[in-house]
């Protein structure tokens, strides 16, 4: 039992002296910090989901709310003057808890629906009572370059859970919530009511989309028409990693053909998500 005792000590002595290497001054900086939770994963002391979701927080910190929001093409919006008829079915397809109310365009938003206000006005009979502006709440407005980890904060801080993005012209460029920000620490939050294109795939624009680093090849190839190869990797982050011959950290890039792809988000295990532009001739 000594002899066992003695084989295990020096390597035991190896990563607390290396954890207590780092935490003799303050960390200098986030690759110390790191280093830390691999030594404490490689040894069991922390398991792979909290370092993930550990490391997860920290890339948070450097993401803006143009990161991850849904652009304004794609979101599901409310017009404050259609009827609730109209609006029920509209608000049943799209399953959200949340709508914005809009006035004369997107860039006029009067407030925030929540889908449980409307339940008294479903057994309502007279359905010429109804007012959807005594139903909405404020709108929560943040720009482009509001960093997600102060977004969060303020999320939890005020009880909110969407927030309007807007850009430097003032005008709407789309909407994050708190489920967005909390995927990029803990991965994906798959509910009942998610559609498998929409989780993956999502247009920016006509030439910049946010891809989920787990988006499978095969559905990568049906949306764009491509032939990737789904032989050896199945996902589209396992393609970026080949490209690139090793595991990015964020903002790096990789040519794949006629494809751009840009991390966004990243740890020292897989690629969370990416920014991806067709590039043209």
């Amino acid at each position: 039992m000594n002899d066992e005792r003695s084989d295990n000590e020096p390597e035991e002595r190896s990563w607390i002296e290396k954890i207590g290497q780092l935490f003799s001054s303050e960390p200098r900086n986030r690759n110390d910090l790191e280093d830390v939770l691999s030594i404490a994963a490689e040894n069991e002391v922390i398991d792979e989901d909290a370092r993930s979701i550990m490391e997860g927080a920290m890339q948070v910190s450097d993401m803006q709310a143009r990161d991850i929001m849904i652009p304004r093409a794609q979101m599901v919006v409310i017009r404050a003057d259609s009827p609730l008829e109209e609006m029920l079915p509209q608000i049943i397809q799209a399953a959200h808890s949340r709508y914005p109310v809009i006035g004369e365009s997107h860039d006029d938003i009067l407030g925030i629906l929540l889908a449980k206000d409307l339940l008294p006005q479903i057994l309502e009979n007279d359905s010429s009572k109804f007012r959807i502006e005594e139903l909405l709440r404020p709108t929560v407005v943040v720009p482009e370059s509001k960093r997600l980890n102060v977004l969060l904060r303020e999320f939890r801080e005020n009880r909110n859970h969407m927030a309007i993005v807007i850009d430097e012209y003032g005008g709407v460029a789309g909407l994050v919530t708190i489920e967005d920000v909390l995927e990029e620490i803990v991965g994906d939050i798959e509910d009942e009511t998610d559609v498998e294109a929409d989780r993956y795939i999502r247009r920016i624009s006509d030439d910049d989309y946010f891809i989920k680093a787990l988006t499978p090849i095969e559905d990568f190839n049906e949306h764009f028409g491509t032939t990737f190869s789904d032989e050896e990797f199945d996902t589209i982050g396992g393609l970026v990693i080949q490209a690139l011959g090793h595991m990015p950290s964020r903002n790096e890039t990789a040519t794949i053909d006629q494809f751009e792809f840009k991390v966004i988000n990243a740890d020292r295990r897989k690629i969370h998500s990416l920014r991806m532009r067709p590039l043209r001739d």
